[in-house]
């Protein structure tokens, strides 16, 4: 399929994307959400540790972004018929990629979270006891992860937000029925959300699953055919993935890092900083699905040699992705009382009035992040992923300068912290526009 530089296209391949990638988000807001209920210190670490995951997610994410590049860029040579073999290569990768992150989860965490968590061991206990069992769901969380980079390569992907659905419904009734010990279940707190959210992504895997079989299209896409293992595939899928992983991993890690130096400013400052992020998750919802949109337009219309329609299509898609994402942030972020009331509930409203600074932040922090992250992906779907990792680390590490000396030798309060975001998203967008217009990039190949 060759796709055009349209409106149409772009809301075509994004809409589903967008409420389809939005998996983990939909995880960890309906963590967020139950845990509140359940007490601060369970939310504050449901803060941290759902960071942490949402960081190893992005990992698996990340690489399977080289296959996705590679199978869209095919369907826009007009190959359809080479795209099963880049999906193998790609599913298997992924599935041995989760074998050795459940090993860290599972037996690296309790050094690696004292890290962070040294000054807070109630927090520090939570974290490990939710890990524990949500190191499990990896495994469907990746391999449901090269099943998306397949659909949303070839774009089709309809059936992605249909199990996201499944998803999100299961997660939620467990996740109530695991966390206070409803329905017969026993009541496991925090630990039971991290069950339950294991237990939701192996069932959408399965559903997505039996889709694929039933599906013709993949017969004409070879998907069925199992090649032998092809190394020199999977080498050129890493070489266009490692960049995307390091930034997913140097991206993500950082919220870890910013968390830790949040925490330093005792367990209020933590919450407060944990219910800004989780509506900032759930705002950037749209940004994932129009960046994934970009990276599978801008591979195919390279694949048809339009190298001149790049920039337009990120421009245009990015523009596209700021509307639609103002017309979720406004109303939440301006009058949160009236909107976050229905979800968090309590009579004690001084959590969400303490937030409201920040929420006000995270309209200016939103509108700059709506396009950098669409050229960043515009940026990968050309293949320029080593230098996008070049921008990424030199972006991440005036961030972190930022944040280190705010919590260390200043007394500015949260607002100020949360402004680093600012600072990293108007580095990110001045280099990654100044690379696109240089044109380095017509020649890539992959």
């Amino acid at each position: 399929m060759q796709l055009d530089l349209t409106y149409r296209h772009i809301w075509k391949i994004s809409a589903p994307i967008m409420l389809g990638s939005a998996a983990q988000n939909v995880i960890a807001l309906s963590d967020a959400v139950l845990l509140y209920h359940l007490g601060e210190v369970e939310f504050g670490a449901i803060g941290f540790v759902g960071v942490f995951y949402i960081t190893i997610a992005a990992i698996g994410y990340a690489f399977s972004r080289g296959g996705q590049m590679m199978i869209a860029r095919r369907m826009g040579e007009g190959r359809p018929g080479a795209v099963g073999h880049v999906f193998h290569t790609m599913l298997l990768f992924e599935l041995a990629l989760a074998l050795l992150m459940w090993a860290f989860m599972h037996f690296a965490t309790p050094w690696f979270f004292r890290l962070f968590l040294d000054h807070s061991p109630e927090i520090y206990q939570k974290s490990l006891e939710y890990i524990h069992y949500r190191s499990f769901g990896i495994f469907f969380s990746y391999g449901g992860i090269a099943l998306i980079s397949l659909y949303s390569g070839i774009a089709r992907p309809g059936i992605i937000l249909f199990t996201t659905v499944v998803l999100a419904i299961i997660n939620l009734l467990l996740n109530y029925g695991l966390i206070f010990g409803k329905f017969g279940l026993p009541a496991m707190g925090i630990g039971g959300s991290g069950l339950a959210s294991s237990i939701a992504e192996g069932v959408a895997f399965v559903v997505f699953g039996a889709y694929m079989i039933f599906d013709k299209e993949n017969r004409r896409l070879r998907i069925f055919s199992m090649p032998e293992p092809d190394w020199p595939l999977t080498k050129q899928q890493l070489r266009l993935a490692l960049p995307v992983v390091a930034n997913a991993a140097v991206g993500q890690g950082s919220w870890v890092f910013f968390f830790g130096m949040v925490e330093n400013l005792g367990p209020r400052a933590l919450a407060i900083s944990n219910l800004a992020r989780t509506v900032y998750l759930l705002l950037s919802i749209p940004m994932w699905g129009f960046s994934s949109g970009a990276n599978t337009l801008i591979s195919n219309l390279i694949g048809q040699k339009r190298y001149h329609d790049v920039l337009p299509a990120a421009w245009k898609t990015g523009k596209f992705c700021w509307a639609v994402s103002m017309i979720l942030a406004v109303p939440i972020l301006l009058f949160p009382g009236q909107v976050l009331y229905p979800l968090l509930g309590k009579e004690d409203m001084s959590l969400i009035t303490e937030t409201q600074p920040i929420f006000y932040l995270l309209l200016l922090i939103l509108s700059m992040a709506t396009f950098g992250v669409v050229f960043i992906n515009a940026l990968a779907g050309t293949g320029a992923t080593w230098f996008g990792l070049q921008l990424q680390a030199l972006a991440v590490a005036i961030y972190l300068g930022y944040l280190y000396f705010i919590t260390n030798f200043t007394q500015l309060g949260l607002t100020w912290v949360w402004a680093a975001e600012i600072i990293y998203w108007v580095v990110m967008i001045a280099l990654v526009v100044w690379y696109l217009r240089t044109e380095r990039w017509h020649e890539m190949e992959f």
